[in-house]
C-alpha cells in the first residue's frame, strides 16, 4: 500500500544492502505498546500532493514519513560525502565562511542545557576537512578489515585514533541557516539554497527557516520539541528518530518553562535516573521510532517530542513553518484562551501555557 502505519508493539527490521543481513533491533523501526492508533506515524511510499498534505496530513498534527522526497535532487546528488560531496561543499561555500557549531562536553550526546554544550564559530572549511580526514580513516579501517577477513573487528588508523583522542569534545553543525526570514544576517550557508528544491507538497508554505545539519561521527540529540511544524529531510546518511506525542509529556519531564531549554526533557537518554523520574520508565511504551535513509523526509508537527540519532557523516536539511493555529492566534485573545484552559485538565493547562508562553516570548524578540 502507498500509506500504512506499523501495528502497536511491532519492531520492523529492514534488510541491509550488500549481504549485511538485517538491522539490529535497536536500529529498527518500532511502535510502543501504548501508542494510540491515531497517533502512529503514517508511512508514504511516495510524496503526497500539496492538496493531500494540506487537507489530510498537516491538520491531523501527527507525524508522517515520506520516502524518496529528495530523490534526484541537486542536494542529494552533489552533497553525498561518499561520492565527492565534501569537496563539492568546500568549493560551493568557499574557504572564508564561518558557521556556528555545537561543541558537546558529553561526548556524542548533545543535550539542550548550556552546561552540556557551547556554540562556537568555526570555518566551514575546517569542519569539511575534518570530515574528509574522518572518512579517510573509515575507508582505511574498511580496507584493513577486508584484508584480514570479515570475522575480525576493524582497526582504526593511527590518524583516526589520534583525532579521536584529541577531540573528545565533538562538533555538530546544528541548525545552520540557509534561509531565515527573521534574521537574514544569520544565513551563513545561503549559497546552498541553489541546490535545494522545496518538496512539492510544501508549495506555498511561508517558511520561517531552512537549516543545514551535519554530523561528523555518530551523534545523539536530546529529547525535545519545536515550536514550529518541521519537515526533516535526509540528504545523505541515516537518521533514527524517536517520537512522542505532546500527551506523553508527563513521562518525559520537560524542563521548567521559566528556565533555559524549556523545550527539552530532563531525562538522560543514555543513563536515565528512574529514581528521580519514576514515570520515565514508561517512555518507550509511548514512543515510536522511524528510520530515515537518504532521500526520506519526516513531518514532525509542532509540540511533538523527538530524539534523533545520526550515523557517521549524515547530512540533513529541515524546513520550519508556523502552524495554522500559531499563525491565526491573536495576541489580544491570549487572556481569554488561558481562562478557558484553566478550566481544563492540568496537563492541557501545562501544554497550552507552554505554547502561549513561547508565542509571547517570540513576539518580544521580534
Amino acid at each position: 500500500p502507498r500509506c500504512f502505519v506499523l501495528p502497536t508493539g511491532v519492531t520492523q527490521k529492514k534488510k541491509l544492502p550488500d549481504g549485511q543481513g538485517m538491522q539490529a533491533e535497536e536500529d529498527a523501526e518500532f511502535v510502543g505498546a501504548r501508542v494510540e492508533a491515531g497517533l502512529r506515524a503514517a508511512r508514504f511510499s511516495s510524496p503526497p500532493s500539496s492538496e493531500e498534505f494540506a487537507a489530510s496530513i498537516e491538520p491531523k498534527n501527527v507525524p508522517a514519513v515520506f520516502r524518496g522526497v529528495l530523490n534526484g535532487s541537486a542536494a542529494s546528488s552533489r552533497w553525498d560525502p561518499l561520492h565527492g560531496g565534501l569537496d563539492y561543499l568546500l568549493e560551493k561555500v568557499g574557504p572564508d565562511v564561518a558557521v556556528e557549531a555545537m561543541m558537546s562536553s558529553t561526548g556524542h550526546v548533545f543535550y539542550g542545557d548550556l552546561r552540556s554544550h557551547e556554540r562556537v564559530s568555526i570555518p566551514f572549511s575546517t569542519f569539511m576537512h575534518s570530515c574528509k580526514s574522518y572518512l579517510g580513516g573509515l575507508n582505511a579501517a574498511d580496507d584493513s578489515s577486508k584484508d584480514k577477513g570479515i570475522g575480525e573487528e576493524p582497526t582504526c588508523s593511527e590518524e583516526m585514533c589520534s583525532a579521536s583522542l584529541e577531540n573528545s569534545e565533538q562538533l555538530y553543525l546544528a541548525q545552520v541557516s540557509i534561509l531565515n526570514t527573521e534574521n537574514k544576517e544569520r544565513c551563513s550557508l545561503e549559497v546552498l539554497k541553489e541546490d535545494i528544491q522545496e518538496p512539492i507538497f510544501l508549495k506555498g508554505r511561508p517558511f520561517s527557516s531552512i537549516n543545514f545539519w551535519m554530523s561528523r561521527a555518530h551523534m545523539r540529540s536530546s529529547t525535545h520539541y519545536d515550536p514550529h511544524h518541521n519537515l526533516l529531510c535526509v540528504v545523505a546518511g541515516c537518521k533514527k528518530v524517536t517520537l512522542w506525542s505532546p500527551s506523553a509529556s508527563p513521562f518525559l519531564y520537560p524542563m521548567p518553562v521559566y528556565g533555559e531549554a524549556s523545550n527539552h526533557s530532563c531525562v538522560s537518554i543514555e543513563e536515565p535516573d528512574y529514581s528521580s523520574y519514576t514515570r520515565a520508565k514508561y517512555m518507550k511504551e509511548y514512543s515510536e521510532r522511524v528510520v530515515l535513509n537518504c532521500g526520506d523526509a519526516l513531518f514532525i508537527p509542532e509540540g511533538w517530542y523527538h530524539q534523533v540519532d545520526s550515523d557517521d557523516l549524515t547530512i540533513a536539511i529541515n524546513f520550519w513553518w508556523k502552524s495554522r493555529i500559531m499563525t491565526e492566534m491573536l495576541e489580544h485573545m491570549d487572556a481569554y484562551y488561558l481562562r478557558r484552559i484553566l478550566r481544563s485538565s492540568p496537563l492541557q493547562v501545562d501544554c497550552v501555557y507552554l505554547m502561549l508562553l513561547g508565542n509571547n516570548i517570540h513576539r518580544m524578540n521580534e
